[in-house]
């Protein structure tokens, strides 16, 4: 992945979740959707999850299998290395939220 700044969209942190949580296990698109339910208290239509999945595949930031019809997502070496960043920059953005 070329260096152009992206560390996953930030606006509505769908990205960020998405990397966090496949960052614990590698998770199929209903898993991910059940998990985001339970943080967000509402569950992402498969028109919100598939493209965000879409864009971190082409980011280089997560990769699929295909195992028969189930697609199982795992984060990327680079992934992981965005993620990183992503959560020092969360942390620098809301620690004083909890104050």
């Amino acid at each position: 992945m070329k260096d152009n700044g992206y560390c996953c969209d930030m606006r509505g942190m769908l990205s960020f979740l998405i990397l966090f949580m496949l960052s614990k296990k590698s998770m199929h698109g209903k898993e991910l959707a059940d998990e985001l339910e339970k943080r967000k208290g509402d569950r992402p239509s498969p028109g919100t999850i598939y493209p965000a999945l879409k864009t971190l595949k082409e980011e280089g930031l997560i990769l699929e299998e295909k195992t028969g019809k189930i697609i199982t997502y795992q984060l990327t070496s680079q992934g992981k290395k965005v993620l990183s960043i992503a959560k020092e920059r969360f942390c620098k953005a809301f620690m004083d939220v909890i104050e």
